[in-house]
């Protein structure tokens, strides 16, 4: 299991934009074989981040997703980031 997480700092102005911009790579992500969840959320507090996560069953999986996924002229909005890839031994209820 691999979790994809992070947040990206947008050009002022643009967070609401790239969100929209982002839906399409969430609902095709959300439809790919391995993928348990993929989230593109403006932050609470700051105008100008967003929050990403995805979970997925396999890191193949998430590189056919990454080769194949749509491209965004939103990604131009992109000021910097910190976004992590993780891997999961174990799932277990919260």
């Amino acid at each position: 299991m691999l979790i994809v997480a992070g947040r990206l700092e947008l050009r002022p102005g643009h967070r609401d934009a790239f969100v929209a911009a982002s839906a399409d790579a969430v609902a095709q992500a959300r439809a790919d074989q391995g993928c348990h969840d993929f989230v593109v959320a403006a932050d609470p507090l700051d105008p100008d981040r967003v929050n990403v996560y995805e979970r997925w069953e396999t890191a193949a999986e998430l590189e056919r997703f990454r080769g194949a996924g749509p491209s965004s002229d939103a990604l131009s909005a992109v000021v910097s980031g910190d976004v992590a890839r993780y891997e999961i031994a174990s799932v277990g209820q919260a």
